[in-house]
């Protein structure tokens, strides 16, 4: 069996993203999204959520790109090693607005994926099982080569697999669970349609998530700092597209969410 988790990140980033979001979920394949507690649309991200409770909505923990956070991942660790963030502090905050909110998250992930730093990994870990929060990202793409993908982003995802034994040793020393597969760290910003229906005629057995980032480009998005701008009006396309539509049905891929994994364990 294939099965198929479609989480979008970054829902409460803008109102635009947010819109992306839910049209890619209401139209399209997306099955999940993950909200950012500091998000700077995060209450309409929470409106939304609460209207359409068939999306399910995980938690984008977030250490970096925020207001009083590092601008970029290597300040965070130079922050770390300083001692001038309290990790698990922040990232419990963080889940604790996403509930006090209405909303029980069924996932985790972080932006930048600076869980795949030790310290943040045991935090994340650490305050998924207190949370009873079963499902952490991994976020080591299976080989598929895209076009359009740079090398560096290439190389990059390749030397994050030697991250991957460690990684799993802490998920499973803290009763946590993840995907058996992962798509979407290389391919971000440069797929369309035809890419991502490629991607899913190639899924291995098992669940995959496919990492995205759909949304509306309009003002309010061109005017965040982001490097993700008019490309995610493309991964929306490609979201709602019949071209993908048509890969999963002849596939037989099924698109599922988190709690929809949860019911078949």
């Amino acid at each position: 069996m294939k099965l198929l988790v479609t989480n979008a990140d970054d829902f409460g980033f803008t109102c635009d993203v947010n819109a992306g979001i839910l049209d890619a979920h209401a139209r399209g394949v997306l099955s999940a999204t993950t909200l950012m507690a500091h998000g700077a649309a995060f209450d309409d991200a929470v409106r939304l959520a609460l209207r359409y409770p068939s999306l399910d909505v995980g938690v984008h923990l977030t250490l970096v790109g925020a207001p009083r956070y590092p601008a970029t991942v290597p300040e965070l660790m130079i922050a770390m090693a300083r001692r001038q963030i309290r990790i698990y502090d922040d990232l419990r905050q963080q889940i604790e607005c996403v509930i006090a909110a209405g909303i029980r998250p069924t996932h985790l992930d972080t932006h930048k994926h600076t869980h795949l730093l030790p310290p943040v990994l045991n935090a994340v870990a650490r305050l998924a099982n207190e949370f009873n929060i079963r499902w952490i990202r991994r976020p080591f793409d299976f080989p598929l080569q895209a076009r359009g993908v740079p090398f560096s982003r290439r190389a990059l995802s390749r030397w994050l697999g030697f991250l991957r034994g460690r990684f799993h040793r802490v998920l499973e020393q803290h009763g946590c669970r993840t995907t058996d597969h992962f798509a979407g760290f290389q391919v971000t910003g440069h797929y369309d349609s035809e890419e991502l229906a490629r991607l899913i005629r190639h899924l291995p057995e098992g669940s995959t998530e496919f990492m995205c980032h759909p949304g509306f480009c309009t003002g309010e998005l061109r005017s965040a700092s982001t490097r993700l701008k008019e490309s995610r009006r493309r991964e929306l396309e490609a979201l709602t597209s019949d071209e993908v539509r048509t890969a999963l049905h002849e596939t037989g891929v099924r698109v599922v969410s988190y709690r929809d994994l949860d019911g078949m364990a």
